[in-house]
């Protein structure tokens, strides 16, 4: 466990090996032992690549409930812990909400020598649950605190108060957003939690003079086919050779 900011405790893997570290910033209600977080951890080995994968706050095998949680805390136990782990060169690969954080954090740390992005969902609270609410959901999640959204995952995604307005204060798609080192996203084409028109919103906002948006025909959002996830190397790879050529 590391002691992240607030009290708060990590949990976290590192899987030493040579630099850049590769980071993988796993999404909503997601933990490090899912497929892609696992996948990442076998082939890091395999090619002595250090790595490094957690859970945030609330999360998996971390301290603190998942409804007290918002969008600033999961970036601030991101942010400190890639600080203490990862303080050198690294790779960020966020998935989802990872995607958003990995911006987030592209304004904070130093050492970032690359971006991937998997169904990368910058601004989610704002223009996906809130846009997306009726005006009783929205009062649900401000007089009551809470709205459960259904998830195709499992459980409920309950979306409370904190969440939405603290999303808010850390909004990416409204300001500019200048990422100076390649960037890979990856979108499957049948995401039905982000559209291929997000990934297309931030390829077009972000400035950046090496970013790249590859659409996986019939990806749903995990994407965590069997054919999806050597993209996702081939991605990290290819800014990993860039690096190497810099």
């Amino acid at each position: 466990m590391f002691a992240g900011p607030d009290g708060r405790q990590i949990a976290y893997h590192f899987t030493p090996g040579s630099g850049p570290v590769v980071v993988f910033l796993g999404g909503f209600k997601s933990d490090m032992e899912g497929s892609k977080a696992l996948f990442l951890e076998e082939w890091a080995k395999a090619r002595g690549q250090a790595y490094l994968r957690f859970d945030y706050s609330g999360h998996g095998q971390s301290s603190e409930a998942f409804t007290d949680g918002c969008i600033g805390d999961w970036a601030a136990d991101a942010e400190a812990l890639i600080r203490a782990k990862a303080p050198g060169a690294k790779v960020l690969v966020g998935s989802s909400m990872g995607g958003w954080i990995s911006l987030l954090l592209s304004k904070r740390l130093e050492g970032i020598v690359g971006l991937v992005n998997i169904a990368a969902a910058p601004d989610f609270t704002e223009d996906g649950f809130w846009a997306g609410f009726s005006d009783s959901q929205r009062r649900a999640v401000m007089e009551e605190g809470y709205f459960d959204v259904p998830s195709e995952y499992g459980d409920p995604y309950r979306i409370t108060r904190r969440l939405i307005e603290d999303g808010r204060n850390h909004l990416v798609l409204r300001s500019p957003l200048v990422l100076p080192f390649p960037v890979r996203g990856l979108q499957g084409t049948e995401d039905s939690s982000v559209s291929t028109q997000t990934a297309l919103r931030l390829l077009d906002h972000a400035q950046c003079a090496d970013m790249t948006l590859t659409l996986k025909t019939g990806a749903d959002h995990s994407f965590s086919a069997p054919d999806c996830l050597p993209l996702i190397t081939a991605a990290i790879e290819d800014v990993l050779r860039h690096d190497a050529g810099s």
